[in-house]
């Protein structure tokens, strides 16, 4: 099974080296890395052409933000599976897409998501937040659960069927995303527990500058969907009070 990557960047020369060398080193054969630069206006884009021999494609143009990005990725992905790697985040070791694909072949899943590390963005061993995924059901996702966006990696059949980010969301597409592929869909969902990525605390929905507009976005976002919008992300919120507490897997 061939696995696309897709790192979306704009203005991280400081970290996109990292993100780049993390997919690099994976020790499964078959990765296809599409890395999208947003016109970068610091030098991540002389960062990542260092690395221009080793990356499929590098696509370097103006968006309108990290969405519009990613989905100019994934139209041009050819993988089977479709997977994301933010440029201030790094995947947890060097084996993971090779445990991840692993388990697409053994349960014949749609989509797998796993766990993953917040930590501090200067200090990346210092664990801010521990997201343990736990087991999937619709039930939790009607009630604010999603696993995290950068530990799910999905089919791309699923994806071009069921569409891609909506670009009128700043923020919450990913969830938007999720939502649609896990409460409105009917795919086969699989849990695997392993880490998958570290994140580096200050990104779009970890910026607490954003929060406003996050539960905003959230808000309208669960309406879109017929949900009791407020209740809903309440209870979203309520689904993360154990990462920073590092209760393990609770569910």
């Amino acid at each position: 099974m061939k696995v696309s990557i897709i790192t979306s960047c704009f203005n991280r020369e400081a970290t996109i080296a990292h993100a780049i060398e993390s997919v690099l080193a994976q020790d499964y054969p078959d990765i296809e890395y599409i890395v999208v630069d947003g016109a970068s206006r610091d030098r991540s884009l002389q960062v990542i052409e260092r690395y221009s021999d080793r990356i499929t494609r590098i696509i370097s143009e103006p968006d309108s933000g990290m969405y519009e990005g990613i989905n100019k990725g994934i139209r041009v992905a050819t993988g089977d599976i479709v997977g994301l790697l933010h440029s201030d985040d790094f995947l947890y070791a060097t084996d993971i897409i090779c445990r991840i694909v692993r388990r697409f072949e053994e349960t014949g899943a749609d989509f797998v998501y796993g766990n993953g590390l917040f930590v501090d963005a200067d200090d990346t061993n210092r664990v801010v937040r521990n997201w343990i995924g736990g087991s999937y059901s619709k039930w939790k996702v009607r009630h604010g659960w999603l696993p995290l966006h950068p530990t799910c990696y999905i089919r791309k059949a699923c994806m071009d069927r069921l569409g891609l980010y909506d670009e009128s969301y700043r923020i919450a597409a990913d969830s938007d995303l999720l939502f649609r592929y896990l409460y409105e869909a009917d795919l086969k969902v699989e849990y695997l527990n392993e880490y998958i990525v570290r994140m580096r605390m200050g990104g779009l929905s970890t910026d607490s500058k954003r929060r406003k507009q996050m539960w905003e976005e959230d808000v309208r976002m669960y309406r879109s969907h017929g949900m009791p919008a407020v209740w809903t992300k309440l209870q979203k919120m309520a689904w993360k009070v154990p990462q920073f507490v590092h209760l393990g897997n609770l569910w």
